[in-house]
């Protein structure tokens, strides 16, 4: 274990949850209350992309901070992939993985969008993808609750240990 205090991290990575948290309902209210009033319009999928950004960046934070803490090696021309990937794998006598093999595809799909909303920013949305990621926001954050509950799990014991 490379990072100085599992308390540390422990605390990082439960207010970031909560951080997470807090975004997928207000994602959930603004498609329940506002895009019924904004209609399937450009701001309404401005208001949703920028909550999908803000999401996959809040957990991004968090990811970055574990891999810190186990690791910290990612190459710097794609981190953002390698981050990601780095999460659904066990590390020998390190740690075990953060995320499961469903939840890195649904959120590998959130971070393309991330991506490509940052790089090729423009107001044209295509609602069909809009409505795609609102699908996988739905599916994947059920599943990154439970694997992050077992992650904290895992870092209690390792508390533990020592």
């Amino acid at each position: 274990m490379k990072g100085t205090d599992p308390k540390v991290l422990l605390g990082e990575l439960e207010k970031g949850m909560d951080v997470t948290d807090g975004m997928f309902l207000f994602f959930k209210q603004c498609l329940r209350e506002d895009i019924p009033k904004l209609g399937r319009s450009q701001s309404g999928a401005v208001l949703i992309a920028g909550i999908i950004d803000n999401y996959y960046t809040g957990l991004e934070t968090i990811f970055l901070r574990i891999s810190q803490f186990f690791e910290n090696s990612l190459s710097k021309d794609r981190w953002h992939t390698d981050l990601l990937q780095r999460m659904r794998i066990s590390i020998k006598d390190e740690r075990i993985k953060v995320i499961n093999d469903e939840t890195f595809l649904y959120l590998d799909e959130i971070r393309r969008f991330r991506h490509f909303n940052r790089h090729y920013f423009n107001f044209d949305y295509d609602w069909d993808r809009i409505d795609f990621l609102t699908k996988k926001m739905h599916q994947v954050h059920p599943l990154l609750i439970k694997d992050i509950n077992i992650f904290i799990k895992f870092l209690h014991d390792l508390m533990s240990q020592d």
